[in-house]
Order: structure tokens, then C-alpha cells, then sequence
């Protein structure tokens, strides 16, 4: 990505973008969001209907990390660029009162809808912050396992973000990340629409 894109205009652009989309996510991608993108991925409907409808409806995961292996109960997990949280509230209910989960994100907007769906949440193991991949505010080795859920692409450096997760895993911690991929020329209008690449 190097000389394609500049890095702070790209991060801006992601701020935005999920901005708008915290207000209202319909029509912003080119795949289903939402309940039936969760559904189509495979969720269990007792995890989405566990879930706070706000956040469930601003999900825009492009896999189910949850689809490996899951989350222990015990464990400490990190979901890397958690938007509204649908992802971090469904490994709270998995790691159980023993775990804990914290998700990070960039996008103030975004991490407003799930701390105010935390006032209703059965469970205290879960919280969010605001805080970028490539430089995440933790100690080493504090997790058991994180995952991204379509958020790696849209990392800038991610050679550093990668460096990063792995610092603040433990020793044979698990990383699971579903992301989009390119698997075909990108025409030229679409490398230079950043709404392209904050996608």
C-alpha cells in the first residue's frame, strides 16, 4: 500500500466514514450488514438476539471469527477495530464472568453505541476504547487470543499492526481475522477513491 494511499488521509477517511455509519449503516456497503449479514455468516441467532438491536444493526463483519475456535471462558480477548461491538459483546457471553473482553477502536461515533448498550449487558467482563492497531495502549502478553473482523485492510502499516497484536498476545496466543481480499486488478479510479479504501 506504500505510495498508494497517504496514512493520515486514509485514517480520516476511516473515522469518517464509520462516523456516518454509527448514525445510520445502510447503504454504505457493498455487502450485507446487519442482522442478515450476521445470519448469513453463519452467527447463531441466540448470540445475535443476545445482542443490544442498535448494535447488531451497525455490524459490518465480513466473516465469523467465532467459526475457529472460539473463545474459552477465562479468557481475555481483544477485538481489533471493534465499531459498534457486536463481535466483543458475543466473546463476553463466551468467555463468561472468568474472562474478559476489550474493544478498540478508532472511531469515537462508533464506540458510543456499544458502552451505551454495556447499561444493559448481564456482564461485567466487557469494555471499549478508543485506541489505534498499530500502536494498541496494552502491556505485553495481556491477551489469550484477539480478532479482526474486516478491519486489517483498512490499517495503513500493517506490518506494525501486526507486530503489535502479536506483542500483546501471550506466547501461543490465537489471532483470528477476517478481512476482505483483492483478487483482481483494481482499476485506477478505485485506487485513488479513498472511500475505496476505507471500505
Amino acid at each position: 500500500m506504500a505510495g498508494m494511499v497517504n496514512a493520515g488521509a486514509l485514517r480520516e477517511a476511516v473515522r469518517r466514514k464509520y462516523a456516518c455509519v454509527a448514525k445510520d449503516p445502510a447503504d454504505r456497503f457493498p455487502y450485507t450488514i446487519g442482522r442478515a449479514g450476521a445470519l448469513k455468516l453463519g452467527y447463531r441467532r441466540a448470540w445475535i438476539d443476545g445482542v443490544d438491536p442498535a448494535v447488531v444493526e451497525r455490524f459490518v463483519g465480513v466473516g465469523n471469527p467465532f467459526s475457529i475456535p472460539k473463545p474459552r471462558p477465562g479468557e481475555r480477548v481483544l477485538d481489533l477495530g471493534c465499531g459498534a461491538g457486536f463481535d466483543a459483546f458475543v466473546a463476553s457471553r463466551l468467555v463468561g464472568r472468568a474472562g474478559s473482553v476489550v474493544g478498540i477502536d478508532l472511531t469515537a461515533a462508533m464506540l458510543a453505541v456499544p458502552r451505551r448498550a454495556l447499561a444493559k449487558w448481564p456482564f461485567q467482563n466487557l469494555e471499549f476504547r478508543r485506541g489505534d492497531i498499530e500502536k494498541l495502549p496494552f502491556a505485553d502478553a495481556s491477551f489469550d487470543a484477539a480478532f479482526s473482523n474486516g478491519v486489517l485492510n483498512l490499517v495503513p502499516d500493517k506490518l506494525r499492526a501486526f507486530r503489535e497484536i502479536r506483542r500483546v498476545l501471550r506466547p501461543g496466543g490465537i489471532l483470528a481475522a477476517a478481512d476482505l481480499l483483492v483478487v483482481s486488478t483494481i482499476p485506477r479510479k478505485t485506487l485513488a477513491s479513498m472511500d475505496a479504501w476505507s471500505t
